[in-house]
Protein backbone atom coordinates (compact mmCIF):
# COMPACT_ATOMS: atom_id res chain seq x y z
CA UNK A 1 0.00 0.00 0.00
CA UNK A 2 2.67 2.09 0.92
CA UNK A 3 4.64 1.21 -2.18
CA UNK A 4 1.50 1.97 -4.55
CA UNK A 5 1.52 5.54 -2.55
CA UNK A 6 4.77 6.25 -3.45
CA UNK A 7 4.57 5.31 -6.55
CA UNK A 8 1.62 7.87 -7.14
CA UNK A 9 3.19 10.68 -5.77
CA UNK A 10 6.00 10.42 -8.05
CA UNK A 11 4.27 10.38 -11.11
CA UNK A 12 2.30 13.52 -9.43
CA UNK A 13 5.22 15.06 -9.85
CA UNK A 14 6.68 13.86 -12.64
CA UNK A 15 3.20 15.26 -14.61
CA UNK A 16 3.71 18.90 -12.49
CA UNK A 17 7.51 19.33 -14.18
CA UNK A 18 5.87 18.05 -17.70
CA UNK A 19 2.97 20.42 -17.64
CA UNK A 20 5.87 23.61 -16.22
CA UNK A 21 8.36 22.39 -19.14
CA UNK A 22 5.16 22.90 -21.86
CA UNK A 23 4.18 25.94 -20.60
CA UNK A 24 7.59 27.37 -20.54
CA UNK A 25 8.81 28.46 -24.43
CA UNK A 26 12.01 29.97 -23.42
CA UNK A 27 13.98 27.28 -22.13
CA UNK A 28 17.08 27.73 -20.30
CA UNK A 29 19.92 26.94 -21.48
CA UNK A 30 23.19 25.24 -20.13
CA UNK A 31 24.45 27.96 -18.20
CA UNK A 32 20.85 28.52 -16.87
CA UNK A 33 19.83 31.82 -19.40
CA UNK A 34 16.82 31.52 -21.44
CA UNK A 35 17.20 30.42 -25.15
CA UNK A 36 14.73 31.51 -27.32
CA UNK A 37 13.10 29.61 -30.54
CA UNK A 38 11.64 31.42 -33.28
CA UNK A 39 9.64 30.50 -35.98
CA UNK A 40 10.16 32.95 -40.04
CA UNK A 41 8.01 32.22 -42.82
CA UNK A 42 8.76 34.00 -45.65
CA UNK A 43 6.67 34.11 -48.73
CA UNK A 44 9.32 33.53 -51.66
CA UNK A 45 12.24 33.78 -52.27
CA UNK A 46 13.92 36.86 -53.92
CA UNK A 47 16.49 39.09 -52.74
CA UNK A 48 14.07 42.28 -51.16
CA UNK A 49 12.08 39.32 -48.67
CA UNK A 50 15.82 37.66 -48.24
CA UNK A 51 17.36 40.99 -46.96
CA UNK A 52 14.61 41.34 -44.80
CA UNK A 53 15.19 38.17 -43.10
CA UNK A 54 18.64 38.45 -43.09
CA UNK A 55 18.69 42.23 -41.31
CA UNK A 56 15.95 40.72 -38.68
CA UNK A 57 18.25 37.60 -38.00
CA UNK A 58 21.71 39.48 -38.19
CA UNK A 59 19.52 41.63 -35.56
CA UNK A 60 18.63 39.08 -32.81
CA UNK A 61 21.79 37.52 -33.30
CA UNK A 62 23.91 40.38 -32.42
CA UNK A 63 21.90 40.78 -29.20
CA UNK A 64 20.87 37.05 -27.71
CA UNK A 65 24.24 35.13 -29.20
CA UNK A 66 23.73 31.23 -28.80
CA UNK A 67 20.57 32.33 -26.99
CA UNK A 68 18.21 32.23 -30.26
CA UNK A 69 17.72 29.53 -32.79
CA UNK A 70 15.68 30.38 -35.70
CA UNK A 71 13.61 27.78 -37.88
CA UNK A 72 13.33 29.54 -41.53
CA UNK A 73 11.06 28.23 -43.95
CA UNK A 74 9.64 29.76 -47.58
CA UNK A 75 6.04 28.85 -48.93
CA UNK A 76 7.69 29.20 -52.58
CA UNK A 77 5.16 31.88 -52.81
CA UNK A 78 2.17 29.81 -51.99
CA UNK A 79 -0.63 30.92 -49.10
CA UNK A 80 -1.73 27.26 -48.41
CA UNK A 81 2.25 26.80 -47.76
CA UNK A 82 1.83 29.55 -45.25
CA UNK A 83 -0.77 28.00 -43.48
CA UNK A 84 1.29 24.94 -43.10
CA UNK A 85 4.35 25.97 -41.80
CA UNK A 86 3.30 28.22 -39.24
CA UNK A 87 0.97 25.87 -38.15
CA UNK A 88 4.11 23.98 -37.48
CA UNK A 89 5.24 26.38 -35.42
CA UNK A 90 2.30 26.86 -33.47
CA UNK A 91 2.22 23.00 -32.54
CA UNK A 92 6.13 23.08 -31.84
CA UNK A 93 5.54 26.01 -29.53
CA UNK A 94 7.73 28.46 -31.08
CA UNK A 95 8.34 31.62 -28.66
CA UNK A 96 7.63 33.93 -31.97
CA UNK A 97 6.54 33.86 -35.61
CA UNK A 98 8.31 36.30 -37.77
CA UNK A 99 6.41 36.38 -41.16
CA UNK A 100 7.65 37.80 -44.34
CA UNK A 101 5.13 39.49 -46.22
CA UNK A 102 1.37 39.80 -45.85
CA UNK A 103 -0.16 36.47 -46.90
CA UNK A 104 2.85 35.32 -44.20
CA UNK A 105 1.40 37.60 -41.70
CA UNK A 106 -1.95 36.41 -42.56
CA UNK A 107 -1.67 32.60 -42.11
CA UNK A 108 0.28 33.72 -38.59
CA UNK A 109 -2.39 35.69 -37.53
CA UNK A 110 -5.31 33.24 -38.25
CA UNK A 111 -3.26 30.62 -36.74
CA UNK A 112 -2.42 32.28 -32.86
CA UNK A 113 -3.69 34.44 -30.76
CA UNK A 114 -1.36 34.56 -28.10
CA UNK A 115 2.75 33.42 -29.17
CA UNK A 116 3.43 36.94 -30.62
CA UNK A 117 3.63 37.82 -34.48
CA UNK A 118 6.17 40.12 -35.96
CA UNK A 119 5.64 41.16 -39.87
CA UNK A 120 8.24 42.32 -42.79
CA UNK A 121 7.71 43.31 -45.78
CA UNK A 122 3.94 44.66 -45.17
CA UNK A 123 2.89 47.82 -46.92
CA UNK A 124 -0.25 48.39 -45.34
CA UNK A 125 -1.45 46.47 -41.77
CA UNK A 126 -4.48 48.30 -41.49
CA UNK A 127 -6.14 48.13 -44.73
CA UNK A 128 -4.78 44.06 -44.80
CA UNK A 129 -7.35 43.76 -42.03
CA UNK A 130 -4.04 42.37 -39.72
CA UNK A 131 -4.41 45.20 -37.28
CA UNK A 132 -6.85 47.50 -35.31
CA UNK A 133 -4.23 50.77 -35.68
CA UNK A 134 -0.54 51.72 -36.77
CA UNK A 135 0.33 53.41 -33.62
CA UNK A 136 -1.50 50.41 -31.53
CA UNK A 137 -1.98 47.23 -33.36
CA UNK A 138 -4.62 45.69 -30.37
CA UNK A 139 -3.50 42.06 -30.79
CA UNK A 140 -0.45 39.68 -30.87
CA UNK A 141 0.83 41.16 -34.44
CA UNK A 142 3.20 43.67 -34.78
CA UNK A 143 6.13 44.57 -37.34
CA UNK A 144 7.62 47.03 -39.69
CA UNK A 145 6.26 48.35 -43.22
CA UNK A 146 7.91 48.29 -46.40
CA UNK A 147 5.50 51.40 -47.08
CA UNK A 148 7.79 53.89 -49.36
CA UNK A 149 6.43 57.22 -49.80
CA UNK A 150 5.56 57.44 -52.97
CA UNK A 151 5.66 61.61 -53.48
CA UNK A 152 9.61 61.31 -53.88
CA UNK A 153 9.01 59.05 -56.52
CA UNK A 154 6.76 61.25 -58.41
CA UNK A 155 9.57 63.52 -58.05
CA UNK A 156 12.29 61.44 -59.38
CA UNK A 157 10.00 60.76 -62.58
CA UNK A 158 10.26 64.47 -63.08
CA UNK A 159 13.51 65.17 -62.91
CA UNK A 160 14.75 62.43 -64.92
CA UNK A 161 12.03 61.96 -67.21
CA UNK A 162 10.51 65.24 -68.18
CA UNK A 163 8.46 64.66 -71.03
CA UNK A 164 6.38 61.36 -69.28
CA UNK A 165 2.38 62.42 -69.33
CA UNK A 166 0.83 58.55 -69.27
CA UNK A 167 2.31 56.48 -66.07
CA UNK A 168 1.36 52.85 -66.43
CA UNK A 169 1.33 50.40 -63.05
CA UNK A 170 1.46 46.85 -63.18
CA UNK A 171 0.39 44.90 -60.43
CA UNK A 172 0.35 40.98 -59.36
CA UNK A 173 -3.55 41.05 -59.45
CA UNK A 174 -3.41 38.58 -56.21
CA UNK A 175 -1.25 40.58 -54.17
CA UNK A 176 -2.94 42.98 -51.91
CA UNK A 177 -0.39 45.22 -51.15
CA UNK A 178 0.25 45.97 -54.71
CA UNK A 179 -3.71 46.77 -55.31
CA UNK A 180 -2.88 49.41 -52.39
CA UNK A 181 0.48 50.76 -53.58
CA UNK A 182 -0.70 50.97 -56.95
CA UNK A 183 -3.82 53.13 -55.69
CA UNK A 184 -1.46 55.57 -53.68
CA UNK A 185 1.06 56.14 -56.86
CA UNK A 186 -2.20 56.91 -58.78
CA UNK A 187 -3.16 59.39 -56.38
CA UNK A 188 0.06 60.85 -56.07
CA UNK A 189 0.83 60.51 -60.07
CA UNK A 190 -2.52 62.66 -60.77
CA UNK A 191 -2.03 65.04 -58.02
CA UNK A 192 1.30 66.56 -60.20
CA UNK A 193 -0.55 66.15 -63.72
CA UNK A 194 -0.30 62.66 -65.13
CA UNK A 195 -2.80 60.26 -66.29
CA UNK A 196 -2.13 56.94 -65.02
CA UNK A 197 -3.62 53.20 -66.26
CA UNK A 198 -3.22 50.69 -63.49
CA UNK A 199 -2.81 47.40 -65.42
CA UNK A 200 -3.11 43.41 -63.18
CA UNK A 201 -1.41 40.30 -64.41
CA UNK A 202 -2.16 37.17 -62.95
CA UNK A 203 1.39 35.42 -62.90
CA UNK A 204 4.31 35.68 -64.22
CA UNK A 205 2.90 34.24 -68.01
CA UNK A 206 0.96 37.22 -68.61
CA UNK A 207 3.70 39.93 -68.38
CA UNK A 208 4.55 40.08 -71.46
CA UNK A 209 1.84 39.71 -73.11
CA UNK A 210 0.38 42.54 -70.99
CA UNK A 211 2.96 44.87 -70.41
CA UNK A 212 4.19 45.15 -74.46
CA UNK A 213 0.10 46.36 -74.67
CA UNK A 214 0.98 48.66 -71.97
CA UNK A 215 3.86 49.85 -73.71
CA UNK A 216 1.88 51.61 -76.56
CA UNK A 217 -0.13 53.46 -74.16
CA UNK A 218 1.75 54.94 -71.70
CA UNK A 219 5.09 56.65 -71.56
CA UNK A 220 6.58 55.48 -68.99
CA UNK A 221 6.20 52.89 -65.76
CA UNK A 222 5.91 53.10 -61.95
CA UNK A 223 6.54 50.35 -60.27
CA UNK A 224 5.84 49.82 -56.53
CA UNK A 225 7.14 46.75 -54.67
CA UNK A 226 5.13 43.76 -56.07
CA UNK A 227 6.96 40.23 -55.31
CA UNK A 228 6.10 39.03 -58.58
CA UNK A 229 7.19 41.98 -60.52
CA UNK A 230 10.14 41.74 -58.58
CA UNK A 231 10.44 38.11 -59.20
CA UNK A 232 10.25 39.19 -63.17
CA UNK A 233 12.54 42.76 -63.53
CA UNK A 234 14.04 41.28 -66.30
CA UNK A 235 11.39 40.09 -68.66
CA UNK A 236 9.45 43.58 -68.33
CA UNK A 237 12.77 45.54 -68.40
CA UNK A 238 13.58 43.34 -71.49
CA UNK A 239 10.42 44.97 -72.80
CA UNK A 240 9.99 48.86 -71.45
CA UNK A 241 13.55 49.18 -72.46
CA UNK A 242 14.00 48.66 -76.26
CA UNK A 243 10.33 50.42 -76.21
CA UNK A 244 12.33 53.10 -74.95
CA UNK A 245 9.79 53.19 -71.71
CA UNK A 246 11.28 54.57 -68.53
CA UNK A 247 10.74 52.46 -65.30
CA UNK A 248 11.08 54.05 -61.59
CA UNK A 249 10.48 51.83 -59.00
CA UNK A 250 10.02 51.22 -55.20
CA UNK A 251 13.16 49.15 -54.27
CA UNK A 252 16.65 48.82 -55.08
CA UNK A 253 16.78 44.96 -56.20
CA UNK A 254 14.36 46.20 -58.86
CA UNK A 255 16.57 49.05 -59.77
CA UNK A 256 19.34 46.44 -60.01
CA UNK A 257 17.96 44.24 -62.30
CA UNK A 258 16.72 46.38 -65.01
CA UNK A 259 14.86 49.23 -64.16
CA UNK A 260 15.73 52.73 -63.84
CA UNK A 261 15.87 54.31 -60.82
CA UNK A 262 14.50 54.52 -57.22
CA UNK A 263 14.19 56.12 -53.84
CA UNK A 264 14.91 53.38 -52.17
CA UNK A 265 14.14 51.27 -48.89
CA UNK A 266 16.19 49.04 -47.29
CA UNK A 267 14.82 45.76 -47.02
CA UNK A 268 17.53 44.71 -44.71
CA UNK A 269 17.15 47.53 -42.65
CA UNK A 270 13.64 46.82 -42.26
CA UNK A 271 14.54 43.36 -41.48
CA UNK A 272 16.62 44.68 -38.30
CA UNK A 273 13.98 46.98 -37.50
CA UNK A 274 11.51 44.21 -37.08
CA UNK A 275 14.43 42.58 -35.37
CA UNK A 276 14.49 45.30 -32.69
CA UNK A 277 10.54 44.53 -32.16
CA UNK A 278 11.19 40.85 -31.60
CA UNK A 279 13.88 41.38 -28.77
CA UNK A 280 11.67 44.17 -26.83
CA UNK A 281 9.00 41.42 -26.96
CA UNK A 282 10.94 38.39 -26.05
CA UNK A 283 13.40 40.17 -23.66
CA UNK A 284 11.74 43.38 -22.14
CA UNK A 285 8.56 42.20 -21.99
CA UNK A 286 6.75 44.41 -24.96
CA UNK A 287 3.59 43.88 -26.10
CA UNK A 288 2.56 43.52 -29.85
CA UNK A 289 -0.61 44.80 -29.05
CA UNK A 290 0.64 48.36 -28.17
CA UNK A 291 3.82 48.14 -29.76
CA UNK A 292 3.45 50.78 -33.18
CA UNK A 293 4.33 49.53 -36.37
CA UNK A 294 7.89 51.03 -37.92
CA UNK A 295 7.97 53.18 -41.64
CA UNK A 296 10.70 54.46 -43.36
CA UNK A 297 10.76 58.28 -43.40
CA UNK A 298 12.50 59.80 -46.96
CA UNK A 299 15.51 60.75 -44.43
CA UNK A 300 16.61 57.36 -44.45
CA UNK A 301 16.02 56.53 -48.00
CA UNK A 302 18.63 56.04 -50.58
CA UNK A 303 18.61 57.29 -54.35
CA UNK A 304 19.72 54.55 -56.80
CA UNK A 305 20.10 54.83 -60.45
CA UNK A 306 20.29 52.25 -62.88
CA UNK A 307 23.21 54.36 -65.45
CA UNK A 308 23.56 51.24 -67.75
CA UNK A 309 19.66 51.89 -68.19
CA UNK A 310 19.88 55.25 -68.26
CA UNK A 311 22.29 55.13 -71.01
CA UNK A 312 20.13 52.59 -72.95
CA UNK A 313 17.16 54.67 -72.92
CA UNK A 314 18.68 57.87 -73.65
CA UNK A 315 18.37 59.43 -70.45
CA UNK A 316 20.89 61.81 -68.79
CA UNK A 317 21.15 62.07 -65.58
CA UNK A 318 20.96 65.23 -64.04
CA UNK A 319 23.82 67.17 -61.72
CA UNK A 320 21.35 67.58 -59.11
CA UNK A 321 21.54 63.28 -58.70
CA UNK A 322 25.11 62.74 -58.67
Amino acid sequence: MKRNRILAILAACLMIVGMTACGNNAAPSDDGAKTYRIGIVQLAEHPALDNATNGFRDYLTEKLGDSVSFDVQNAQGEQTNCTTIVNQFVSSRVDLIMANATNAVKAAREATSDIPVVGTSVTDYVSSGLIASNEAPGANVTGASDMNPVTVQVELMKTLCPDVKTVGIVINSGEENSAIQAEEAKAAFEAEGYTVKIYSVADSNEIQTVVTAACNEVDAFYEPTDNLIADNVPTMSNITTPAGKPVICGEDGMCNNGFLATYAISYYEMGRAAGEQAYNILVNGADPATTPIFFFDTSRLTLVINEENAAQLGITIPESLK
